[in-house]
């Protein structure tokens, strides 16, 4: 059993004395080791029981996806092995998925609010497009590489995710070990890549569907999500994600509150078809949307759960560069507390423990946080998603007996 910490066990009982809750979490490196192979990911068969104990104080919102080959349904399947347990129980994981795009009960009912016919039968193709694409440019950046090991290779490393097909790079990382000229050539060459389907969605009139989400990034040029190259201790990017334009982690926070309140209340206030494309995705627009809406007595204390935030100085030296695929959703929660006077709660899981790099909290903050920072974290799960676990089965458990 993983060790939970004194400040862990504090703002636990802190939670315990709210009214109502609502916990907002990512899943890749929180519940889930990170691993190099998406196809190997394995969730704790107990943590899922205890999300269900929670009824609708809990939802996901995770860039990966719930249904497909690839998706978290299938790693609790795999873990639970029944599916008509999994369904009779209401074991899967609530929430959006695909960045807000695929919203999903806890017994496995999704829908794909904000998505047009057009924008899903373009997405079909990608994977093949990034295929056909990678394997020309590997054969010139790895010409070493036999037939047999670059397709092993191109199957590894592109996610065929149905909504957010990717690129991977861990795989190839662990190829070029230690060779920075390489490594920052594959992620350059990804970038390629990933320019090259936007410019293939415009061609076919899709002009404003889509976007890259880099990961980890340096936060935004304004347009865009800047890649973060490989250095000395710091792979940098490992990945992109094409992702429909408007499924942003933020958006997808107001959905998840809009359900919740409606869970609660009875009446959505945001209308019962809003969805992400429904909202601008700057966090003050956000703010300002929620704070004319919602009124104080339905807003409940919400714990927003990521791991993936980052800081970095630019060239220079001088400016912070900050991103992160969890920063703006748990940005917004942390002012919506400010703004409401309630005590929301931040959580930063230390994500370094799984097979993939990523800075760890162990060596201090650098990477993850700055002093000047305004996103600052309540509680830091040094343990990574062992101690999360242990911790959020704990808060499950105490909670559910409140409900009952």
């Amino acid at each position: 059993m993983a060790h939970i910490s004194k400040e862990s066990l504090k703002q636990l009982d802190e939670l315990l004395l709210e009214r109502d809750l609502l916990i907002v979490q990512d899943i890749d490196g929180v519940c889930i080791p990170l691993v190099k192979d998406p196809l190997q990911r394995k969730i704790d068969k107990s943590y899922v029981e205890a999300v269900s104990k929670l009824k609708n104080e809990f939802a996901v919102l995770t860039c990966g996806e719930h249904e497909g080959y690839r998706g978290v349904n299938r790693i609790i399947e795999r873990a639970i092995e029944d599916k008509n347990i999994i369904k009779q129980k209401g074991l899967y994981l609530p929430g959006l998925a695909a960045c807000g795009i695929e919203y999903q009960d806890n017994y496995g009912n999704t829908s794909l609010p904000g998505l047009t016919s057009k924008e899903i039968d373009f997405l079909k193709e990608v994977p093949i497009m990034m295929k056909s694409l990678m394997k020309k440019e590997l054969k010139c950046l790895i010409p070493w590489l036999k037939d047999n090991d670059l397709n092993s290779q191109l199957q590894l490393s592109i996610c065929d995710t149905r909504f957010s097909p990717a690129i991977n790079l861990n795989g190839l990382f662990s190829l070029v070990n230690g060779d920075l000229k390489l490594q920052k050539g594959l992620q350059v060459m990804i970038e390629n890549i990933m320019n090259q389907i936007i410019l293939l969605a415009k061609a076919q009139g899709l002009n404003d569907s889509f976007h890259l989400h880099i990961s980890p990034n340096l936060g935004t040029d304004g347009s865009k999500e800047i890649s973060k190259y490989a250095k000395p201790g710091d792979i940098g990017t490992t990945d992109i994600q094409l992702i429909v334009k408007g499924a942003l982690k933020q958006c997808g926070l107001i959905v998840l509150l809009n359900k919740f309140i409606y869970s609660k209340k009875g009446v959505a206030p945001f209308g019962e078809s809003y969805n992400v494309r429904s909202s601008s995705g700057s966090i003050d627009n956000c703010i300002e949307k929620i704070i004319s809406t919602v009124p104080r007595s339905d807003m409940p204390t919400i714990v927003g759960v990521g791991d993936t935030v980052t800081s970095y100085k630019d060239c220079l030296g001088v400016k912070s560069l900050r991103g992160g695929s969890d920063r703006g959703f748990l940005t917004l929660i942390q002012k919506l507390g400010e703004r409401y006077n309630i005590k929301n709660k931040v959580i930063f899981v230390d994500s370094s423990h799984g097979e993939v790099y990523r800075p760890s909290i162990r060596n201090g903050t650098k990477g993850i946080t700055d002093s000047d920072d305004y996103l600052k974290f309540d509680l830091i799960m040094k343990g990574g998603p062992d101690e999360y676990i242990e911790w959020f089965k704990r808060l499950s458990r105490l909670r559910s007996n409140q409900i009952k």
